[in-house]
């Protein structure tokens, strides 16, 4: 008998059909259930190991008495630590639900059909996912050592171009482009097109470069930033995104007004306040960092240098395999097959120490298990 349903529904958009629902990484507990596991570690969706901020912890239990409330739809607490931290108005801040909530706000209100996005190959999935559902087309410029092409991208302009996602560093390849590379690119971007820069992992290697001083000098650019990955606010969803004044004006016109919770709105400003929680995990992630490219050398394995929580290994074998044979060993990673054509590849997220050692052994384990292949 056919499964098929009988009823009509209303058609989609032709790019909502056409999009594959983004895959988040496995939960601990779901593992778990499935596998009959009792002991298993999670290094796939590049969270803080060490949680987040007491601080942050305290301000959630003081709002916690006004949870029958809506939230400031303003979020003027937040915007205040963000402009005083930052050195921006005010009217330069966008609050998001995270910061895909910003990607999608810059989409739906800079972006119509037919018109044109630019981003790179191997760049965060999102970027696509948000061209593709309000029907625009997506230009995909191939990487440079699994990078930014920045010169590439910017000679991929076209008069339908509207917005340029990239990110630095950039998710998954932990890659990054320096701030002279940066400029030379803005310089290139005629002024009508909207260049967002995706800064989700910034505070890991903030030696980098300031972006923060070229929001002044291109009225095109906007910065994106999140507290779900060094701020440790994963599961709260807040993220803001610096611009013009008359950019984000447009972009609060399509915002949802109560877009962030009170307490992600509270969580934040604290997290935002403890600079010494910050320091502890940026250093903590930059000896998981050399921690695990020691193991990956000592495997013979090689990894794309990363400025950001996580590194990319090249497995010698079909990512999908260890992914998966890893996971019977309790150990979650990302595989990065797929849509991020990286069939050899898999991202691994620092954890603490004792996590990345189990990682380790347990990858050691899986590549005795399963043949090497070719590299395509």
């Amino acid at each position: 008998m056919s499964t098929q349903s009988s009823f009509l529904i209303p058609p989609a958009n032709d790019g909502i059909c056409h999009i594959a629902p983004y895959q988040p990484g496995k939960p601990i507990d779901e593992l778990k259930r499935e596998l009959g596991l009792d002991d298993v570690i999670k290094l796939a969706s590049n969270e803080n190991p060490l949680g987040c901020s007491p601080q942050a912890k305290a301000a959630i239990q003081q709002a916690i008495d006004e949870v029958g409330r809506y939230p400031d739809g303003n979020g003027f607490a937040l915007k205040q630590q963000i402009s005083q931290q930052f050195g921006v108005e005010m009217n330069q801040i966008t609050l998001g639900n995270g910061s895909n909530d910003i990607l999608e706000l810059v989409a739906r209100t800079f972006v119509a059909a037919q018109d044109e996005v630019i981003y790179s190959q191997h760049a965060f999935a999102v970027y696509a996912l948000a061209t593709q559902a309000v029907g625009a087309v997506g230009v995909e410029v191939p990487a440079k050592n699994f990078g930014h092409d920045l010169a590439a991208m910017a000679n991929a302009v076209t008069e339908k171009t509207r917005v340029i996602f990239i990110a630095n560093p950039n998710n998954p390849t932990g890659t990054w482009f320096e701030e002279g590379e940066f400029s030379q690119f803005m310089q290139q971007i005629p002024a009508t097109v909207l260049v967002v820069l995706d800064e989700a992992y910034v505070e890991y290697f903030p030696e980098n470069f300031n972006s923060l001083k070229f929001l002044n000098q291109y009225p095109n650019l906007l910065i994106s930033r999140t507290l779900s990955k060094a701020f440790g606010l994963a599961s709260l969803r807040v993220g803001f995104g610096l611009a013009s004044s008359e950019v984000t004006n447009l972009l609060n016109r399509v915002r949802q007004p109560f877009n962030v919770s009170s307490f992600a709105l509270a969580a934040a400003v604290a997290a935002l306040k403890d600079t010494d929680f910050i320091e502890q995990s940026r250093e903590l992630n930059k000896q998981g960092m050399a921690q695990l490219e020691q193991g990956f050398a000592k495997l013979g394995l090689n990894w794309i240098a990363s400025r950001a929580n996580f590194i990319a290994v090249d497995v010698q074998r079909d990512g999908g395999q260890v992914f998966n044979a890893l996971l019977k060993k309790g150990v979650i990673v990302r595989p990065v097959g797929g849509g991020y054509a990286m069939p050899r590849h898999i991202r691994v997220s620092i954890g603490l120490p004792e996590e990345n050692a189990r990682f380790l052994e347990a990858l050691a384990q899986v590549l005795a298990e399963i043949p090497a292949t070719e590299a395509a």
